[in-house]
């Protein structure tokens, strides 16, 4: 019998070998430190809630009401 070959993931070179997974409580299985995670994140990703332009953007974006939608009943004569 043919082993099935473990399909890899495309990543970051930093994140090389890092496997995620849920167990049956929820509960999230890593082999990399949170630390660590969080230090990539920090470093490649921007905060959109700390980004001043789109927290202005946001702030001044105004929010349209969507009409409301009335049903006429036919009333049986």
């Amino acid at each position: 019998m043919k082993k099935k070959q473990k399909k890899i993931a495309e990543t970051h070179p930093d994140l090389r070998g890092m496997e995620i997974s849920v167990n049956e409580f929820g509960e999230i299985i890593s082999n990399i430190s949170v630390e660590r995670l969080n230090d990539f994140l920090d470093r490649n990703l921007t905060d959109k809630k700390l980004d001043e332009d789109g927290w202005v953007e946001k702030k001044t974006k105004k929010i349209t009401p969507k009409p409301a939608i009335t049903k006429k009943l036919k009333s049986k004569k």
